[in-house]
């Protein structure tokens, strides 16, 4: 084997690709923007309805979406272009920024006009999502494709860290509006980015598009249910997903009502996670290649459990920011580990279809997750549900990973 894949270096794939550093560092500042109006919007979903059932409505309505139109979405990627799908979809991210910063700083704000605003968000995620990923191999090649999977998630984490941080200063000093009004700048940085790069000619060419929407769909499934170890990965993710997301989204409920935290406080945990989450992902991009993807996708998952077990019945500060860097961790390992042995495995005739049904699954199962975390929250207590959907999620991981041995030795 040869020494670069040997050595632990988790930004070789940046060195080595010029698309790649243009497509990473443009998305990765946008996405600073976009952590600063999510953590924004959950403190504006709280301060607008007091109910966290709502809170976790506002959160399920940008996600319902995705669960509705991946797919197909990922079949109308498979025969375009996907570089020119990602461009249009990052300027029509723009606009709906700028309008939710208006509508804010206008105090004109809603419930209804929030959740309205989050619902076209989440739509043009549906279109997005299956065509950025399935770029990626584009950009880098399948050599690289793991530690270039696992990068653009220490990306999203990164944002995820400097996001909220960045979020709560704003808040503090100028007001929740300007978080929306920041994120809507930062879409310029992505979309320069996008501008510039070059693929080689006919690299990201349209497929063939005789055939209907609806085959296209039913040969994504045909594929995924005939591949024995591509069906245990797609439920292991929807099971994961379903359980694993309340650490997220109760998290302004957990911060306020349980630890009795303000804004500030929420970014400061909302940072811990992403710090764990970027640590996961770099440890995944360095060690891509040196270890045996499956035995830690079943660590990362069990760890996830108990993480979240811990969080919830936590009420230490201190503990609790341990509990989500853990748990952070823990879930993008767990994440780029899937979409990376997902990827390494599927035709590109039908990678964005594909990925349309992994974002589907994981992504698109947030809202049944969020709804149900606000519904067992607002009878039982937040603290309660988190740690009773942790406990369900180390049990879940421990069976399954039980039963299907293949996935330890993937």
């Amino acid at each position: 084997m040869t020494a670069p894949a040997q050595s632990f270096n988790p930004f070789r794939t940046l060195a080595a690709h010029r698309n790649f550093r243009l497509f990473w560092f443009g998305q990765t500042a946008s996405l600073i923007g976009t952590w600063m109006q999510q953590v924004s919007t959950a403190w504006l979903a709280l301060e607008l309805s007091n109910d966290p059932f709502l809170v976790g409505l506002v959160s399920a309505a940008g996600t319902l979406p995705i669960l509705l139109f991946s797919i197909p979405a990922g079949v109308f990627a498979d025969r375009r272009e996907k570089l020119r799908i990602v461009r249009i979809a990052q300027v029509l991210f723009l606009a709906q920024a700028i309008l939710l910063w208006w509508f804010t700083w206008s105090d004109r704000v809603t419930i209804g006009v929030l959740i309205t605003l989050v619902l076209a968000s989440g739509l043009l995620e549906a279109f997005e999502i299956p065509a950025r990923q399935s770029l990626i191999v584009r950009l880098v090649g399948k050599d690289d494709l793991q530690g270039a999977i696992a990068l653009n998630s220490g990306g999203f984490n990164l944002a995820r860290i400097l996001g909220p941080a960045v979020a709560a200063i704003v808040i503090a000093q100028f007001g929740i509006a300007w978080c929306f009004g920041f994120n809507a700048i930062s879409y310029f940085a992505v979309i320069i980015g996008l501008a510039m790069i070059r693929l080689p000619a006919g690299l990201d060419v349209a497929g063939e598009s005789g055939q209907s929407t609806w085959h296209g769909v039913v040969e994504a499934f045909t594929y995924i249910r005939n591949d024995r170890l591509m069906w245990i990965l797609i439920r292991v993710v929807a099971l994961f997903s379903f359980l694993g997301i309340p650490v997220l989204t109760m998290l302004p409920v957990m911060a306020r009502d349980h630890l009795h935290l303000k804004a500030a406080g929420y970014g400061t945990l909302m940072g811990c996670f992403g710090i764990g989450a970027l640590t996961g992902t770099l440890l995944i991009a360095g060690g891509s290649g040196r270890f045996k993807r499956g035995t830690v996708l079943t660590a990362c998952s069990l760890v996830l459990g108990l993480a979240m077990v811990a969080f919830g019945l936590s009420t230490s500060v201190v503990f609790s920011g341990v509990m989500l860097f853990v748990c952070g961790m823990a879930m993008m390992g767990n994440n780029a580990l899937i979409n990376g042995l997902m990827q390494s495995r599927v035709p590109d005739t039908m990678r964005a279809r594909v990925m349309g049904l992994y974002v589907t699954v994981y992504i698109g199962m947030h809202p049944i997750g969020s709804a149900a975390a606000g519904w067992f929250a607002r009878e039982f207590g937040v603290s309660h549900t988190v740690a009773g959907m942790g406990t369900l999620l180390f049990l879940a991981a421990t069976w399954a990973f039980r039963k299907y041995p293949e996935i330890r030795n993937a």
